[in-house]
């Protein structure tokens, strides 16, 4: 696997980990009982996407590593 091909594959296992990990702790307004006039009930008071994006590229480079071994190992 070159460096392009290695970018490439952790870019796209990123994207597929942070979808899965961004529903994680989320709490609607409706929830909390506090709905901004003018707002969706069901969007979150606090999302925290820096936290999900630190979560998402350390899980996201366990998966890589393990895609690497596996490539390396067995010389696909």
């Amino acid at each position: 696997m070159n460096l392009v091909g290695g970018i490439a594959l952790y870019f796209v296992i990123w994207w597929i980990t942070l979808f899965a990990v961004l529903p994680f702790g989320v709490r609607s307004q409706h929830e909390t009982g506090d709905v901004v006039a003018g707002t969706e009930p069901g969007a979150p008071v606090l999302p925290g996407l820096l936290k999900k994006a630190a979560i998402t590229s350390v899980i996201a480079a366990v998966i890589f590593v393990g895609v690497w071994y596996v490539w390396v190992t067995y010389d696909i």
